[in-house]
């Protein structure tokens, strides 16, 4: 199929994309690891295969003071929108709230861009309550703790819209497959029996945020479990990592039985991307999350019960190409697998400097997807899976 032919496939699934049109490089300011084009990358490229109706985009909102002090203190919101309307931050900030140092630094309109992404996915969640299938690539900000900033988050977009589906009764599986664990969303339903957490990331041993994220974490609440983490090595690679999620997905959704997903799909699984250590391919990223879309929860109508949220990932060509074959997945479009070539020019002129000592993948600006990876299932990563299998929540 050729990307003319992709421009006249309609969607097959009612499925929302909560992103702006165009949003500027540099939103998040030069000095914040988001600043890099990610989301306004993805929407061009997804437009460039005509993968997008009207009706399917909407743009996002920002999350007001009564949504945000949900989970977050009121004290913590009135310092982020002071320090935008002060356009610095004061020091009683930085020291109480982790405001304006390297890891979550200020840079112009910081709460209207953190509330913005806020916003989306609490959108998300109406969209999903709704009866559509609801995808937030702003937002996945799950290290933010309610009363300060941390590893490069300021609002927990994740918490707050699963606390919207919540609202309905529902239980809920939040299913995060960010590089680093989803230490914060953890966090916050640690005691609640009516969601559980499940975070596939690189083990806090070498990684950030350097502590919990061990698959012996129960966190029970009334007798159940409300969490399980799989703890990656470094280097994992496709088959290993289809070995381990095959391992804990089936069971997990046996035993939770939820009444929704919601999926953070940060990107820096991927191999190559500067600040993961794992080796997986855009291939197996959208395997996976083809298995979570097939296996959610369903509404009377068969739309899946699902939100996705992005989330980390900072090669952003990389990223753009995931996060558009992921959409191809949500919204039910077949896509070619060579890119279209306004896409091709669009991601080229990203100017993203790939490693100077790696020699660049010739398929970078040709293809949506990589190169498999794989190699023979190494010993402690078998044990890994014999370990899940074993894990008293699963068996």
């Amino acid at each position: 199929m050729s990307a003319t032919q992709a421009a006249a496939c309609p969607p097959s699934r009612k499925a929302v994309l909560i992103a702006a049109d165009r949003q500027g490089v540099g939103a998040y300011g030069k000095n914040h690891p988001l600043a890099i084009p990610r989301v306004s990358l993805t929407v061009a490229l997804i437009r460039a295969y005509g993968a997008l109706d009207e009706g399917e985009l909407l743009a996002p909102r920002k999350a007001v003071d009564a949504e945000l002090t949900w989970f977050h203190t009121p004290e913590y919101v009135a310092a982020m929108k002071h320090s935008e309307a002060l356009g610095r931050v004061a020091s009683a900030y930085r020291a109480r709230h982790r405001l304006g140092t390297l890891e979550n630094p200020y840079f112009h309109r910081f709460f209207s861009v953190a509330a913005a992404a806020t916003g989306g996915s609490i959108q998300a969640a109406q969209a999903v309550l709704a009866g559509r299938i609801a995808f937030n690539p702003a937002g996945g900000m799950h290290h933010a703790r309610p009363d300060h900033a941390r590893g490069f988050c300021y609002f927990n977009d994740p918490v707050l819209a699963i606390l919207r589906l919540k609202e309905e009764g529902w239980r809920v599986l939040y299913l995060d497959l960010d590089a680093h664990h989803g230490d914060a969303v953890e966090e916050a339903f640690i005691d609640d029996p009516d969601v559980l957490t499940l975070s596939l990331h690189m083990d806090t041993a070498y990684a950030y945020p350097h502590r919990g994220g061990r698959l012996e974490d129960a966190g029970t609440a009334q007798g159940r479990h409300t969490t399980l983490n799989v703890p990656l090595p470094p280097g994992t690679h496709d088959g290993e990592y289809r070995l381990l999620f095959e391992a804990v997905w089936g069971p997990t959704l046996e035993r939770f039985a939820p009444d929704a997903i919601v999926l953070q799909a940060g990107t820096d699984v991927l191999a190559a991307d500067p600040l993961g250590k794992l080796a997986v391919s855009t291939q197996c990223f959208l395997d996976i999350c083809g298995q979570v879309l097939a296996t959610a929860p369903r509404h009377p109508d068969g739309t899946p019960r699902l939100l996705v949220t992005g989330g980390g990932g900072y090669h952003p060509v990389l990223l753009a190409r995931a996060w558009t074959g992921l959409w191809g997945l949500l919204s039910g479009r077949t896509l070619p697998e060579e890119l279209p070539p306004e896409g091709a020019e669009r991601l080229r002129a990203a100017g993203w400097d790939p490693d100077e000592d790696a020699s660049p993948d010739p398929r970078l600006f040709r293809f949506r997807l990589d190169e498999a990876t794989g190699g023979p299932i190494r010993p402690h990563v078998a044990e890994l899976a014999r370990r899940i299998a074993a894990h008293p929540f699963l068996r």
